[in-house]
């Protein structure tokens, strides 16, 4: 179930094309992919140097994975390689703000309220409502994708410009996960800063790199991730009381180390049918996979995220068993889709917080806003069945 040559997407078939011309005629150099290449274009344009570290290896596995198994088109060896240098020239930026800010350390968050789940569970609409109450901070979208950036406005200006590109590429994606750059949005970029977490998995096909991260130690990671959160925090001058949201399905693999970074958690767990998880999960994963490449497989795909589900909810379920202290509320996506204000009632008895007017009348617009029209996707589209993913 790969793409057919005719329904191929007209944008990043028409950009492919370009590229491969320009490079042909010597207008444009072909990115380069290796790892040795991207730090010397990094630390180059960044005008620093790379602290070794364990994220060495996890770039080496990528950057073998993109060239042998991603079978990307001259737009997403293009996109790889742009994403690629960015992060790495956070990783320089963020390795001397800490030098010089020994203070972004002390940072305090506290008790902060982790919302966990699968992809396409209903995470996202939970967080967009509970972000409307200003008492609780988040992170927005032009912070998760440049997280280490100096100046919020050029930040906002990269995020409106991914976006179109995107949307441009692919409108479907603007159906299945509607944004904007002040928008509630997961730490998915915190994650990647230290070369980890599904958004390299959920673009790319990258084996190797995938079960690497499943196996390997991430207290080095989540490490780096508080220190992030730390930063953005202390740019943004939040106070110590106002409550951290954290949302990201990487949470699910990775919870024994979240809660021992977060020790003082609560997590409110949102549950919706797995058939509609790994339906809704496999149709993003495709979306997003056949703007960079012309071999997206629908029937792989489905069994790799059937896979990579099943192991999430088996991480997180082990890892609660060994955390029977932790205050969690289970949720239920089918509740908060049907009445949203019930469950944002229970949620803040659950948390001990009164309920503001304004934070009420601020998320009856949100849950109007961020409903997903027109996501059309089945389980068979990809080579499953209810039965299967049972």
């Amino acid at each position: 179930m790969r793409d057919d040559p005719q329904h191929r997407l007209a944008a990043p078939a028409f950009l492919s094309r370009a590229l491969e011309a320009a490079w042909r005629a010597g207008a444009l150099s072909r990115p380069a992919l290796d790892k040795t290449a991207l730090i010397r274009t990094a630390t180059a344009r960044e005008r620093g140097e790379l602290q070794d570290g364990a994220w060495e290896a996890r770039l080496a596995l990528l950057t073998a994975d993109l060239e042998r198994h991603a079978d990307l088109n001259a737009l997403g060896r293009t996109i790889a390689h742009g994403q690629l240098v960015g992060l790495l020239r956070q990783r320089i930026a963020a390795e001397r703000l800490w030098r010089e800010r020994p203070e972004i350390g002390e940072v305090d968050i506290r008790a902060p309220v982790i919302i966990l789940g699968h992809m396409r569970s209903g995470t996202t609409r939970l967080h967009r409502l509970l972000s409307a109450d200003r008492r609780f901070a988040h992170t927005r979208l032009h912070e998760t994708l440049s997280p280490m950036a100096r100046s919020p406005r050029r930040a906002i200006a990269r995020a409106i410009g991914v976006q179109a590109l995107l949307s441009a590429c692919n409108p479907e994606l603007r159906r299945i996960h509607p944004s904007s750059p002040r928008a509630a949005e997961e730490e998915f970029g915190l994650h990647a800063v230290s070369l980890h977490g599904a958004m390299f998995e959920a673009q790319w096909h990258v084996p190797n790199f995938a079960r690497f991260c499943e196996q390997a130690d991430r207290s080095w990671v989540y490490a780096e991730f508080r220190r992030v959160l730390q930063t953005l925090r202390w740019r943004r001058k939040d106070p110590v009381e106002r409550v951290q949201l954290l949302k990201a399905p990487q949470f699910m693999a990775d919870l024994d180390t979240v809660l021992s970074t977060f020790p003082d958690a609560r997590i409110l767990y949102v549950r919706r049918d797995p058939a509609e998880v790994v339906a809704s999960t496999a149709s993003l994963v495709w979306n997003q996979r056949r703007v960079q490449s012309n071999a997206a497989d629908r029937a792989a795909i489905g069994q790799e995220w059937l896979r990579r589900s099943r192991l999430r909810e088996s991480a997180a379920k082990a890892s609660l068993a060994r955390h029977p202290h932790v205050p969690i509320l289970h949720v239920d996506y089918g509740d908060v889709s049907r009445n949203w204000r019930s469950e944002i009632a229970r949620i803040y008895d659950f948390l001990g917080y009164p309920q503001p007017r304004g934070a009420i009348r601020r998320m009856a617009a949100v849950a109007t806003a961020s409903s997903h029209h027109g996501h059309h996707y089945s389980l068979e589209q990809f080579g499953l069945s209810e039965a299967r993913v049972a």
